[in-house]
């Protein structure tokens, strides 16, 4: 008798919850794209995201982030999605489609990162490029690339890096940072960096 009732106890609790959830949702509050959001991921061209609005089936589709950083979605038209969250990409199509359907639900989610790539070429044992998935660092990035040759130069690296249209070499004392020195030079990896070892 006590167990049938801790059975139904906990099966109340489970309706209760996706009851809320459900609400959550109705009100346009998505807890799983909220979270995608927080990691600060941005897009990048080549990712491929999942956009589907609640009860309307004609709009549910994968969509290639093109090399120009923009998407396209009915309805919502053309927007930009290189280096933004996916919670920002969500309240943007979310925005552009309440002219058309009152009070959209909209979900968003990263379905490839095939966008997220550094190279590593020069002196190291395994060049090429390298789809990564989550923050890399330079030195990760060399050990990726099977560390250096005998003949690297450890103390000339470079990072090049391109903003805005700029291109910039940040420079790396593979050496230094090796002894424990210099930490600040091992910075993180951004998709599209290239780390050249002479």
């Amino acid at each position: 008798m006590g167990e049938l009732r801790g059975v139904r106890l906990r099966a109340n609790l489970v309706l209760v919850c996706l009851s809320v959830l459900g609400v959550l949702c109705l009100w346009g509050y998505a807890p799983w794209s909220l979270a995608s959001s927080e990691d600060g991921y941005g897009l990048q061209p080549g990712d491929v995201i999942r956009v589907s609005v609640w009860r309307e089936e004609g709009l549910d589709q994968g969509v290639l982030v093109r090399p120009d950083g923009g998407i396209s979605f009915p309805l919502a038209g053309e927007l930009s999605a290189e280096g933004r969250t996916i919670g920002e990409v969500t309240q943007e199509i979310a925005r552009k489609l309440s002219t058309f359907i009152p009070n959209p639900v909209v979900t968003v989610s990263l379905q490839q990162n095939e966008g997220n790539r550094i190279y590593v070429t020069g002196r190291v044992n395994q060049p090429g490029v390298f789809l990564i998935n989550r923050p890399v660092d330079i030195m990760q990035a060399i050990a990726m690339a099977g560390g250096l040759t005998p003949f690297a130069d450890k103390d000339d690296i470079k990072v090049l890096r391109r903003e805005k249209g700029v291109q910039r070499a940040i420079p790396f004392d593979y050496k230094a940072v090796q002894q424990g020195m210099a930490l600040e030079q091992n910075i993180l990896l951004e998709a599209g960096d290239t780390i050249v070892v002479p």
